[in-house]
């Protein structure tokens, strides 16, 4: 099981690993719009544990640019471990 931390409430839930962030990181307050990863409303910033993230997508790296921190949490997936963010 996998760890996902959400900053501003402290937060947390378990998840399968492999499994996508984006229902946990809806019901924990994280707008969505399109859940294709062309609008952007999703952006959230991870404070740790980004390895444990699935590699950026095409569609992140379209819509963000340069691959540092931020990350569309629709496109995401939780291989392992912990990550913390904030939104």
């Amino acid at each position: 099981m996998s760890k996902l931390i959400f900053a501003p409430t402290g937060e947390e839930k378990e998840l399968i690993d492999g499994s996508p962030i984006a229902e946990a990181c809806e019901e924990a307050g994280v707008p969505f719009a399109c859940t294709e990863g062309v609008c952007g409303t999703c952006v959230i910033e991870v404070l740790e544990g980004i390895e444990n993230l699935t590699p950026f997508t095409q569609e992140e790296k379209d819509f963000l640019g340069e691959q540092d921190k931020e990350r569309l949490a629709c496109q995401c997936k939780i291989r392992s471990g912990c990550v913390k963010i904030n939104f």
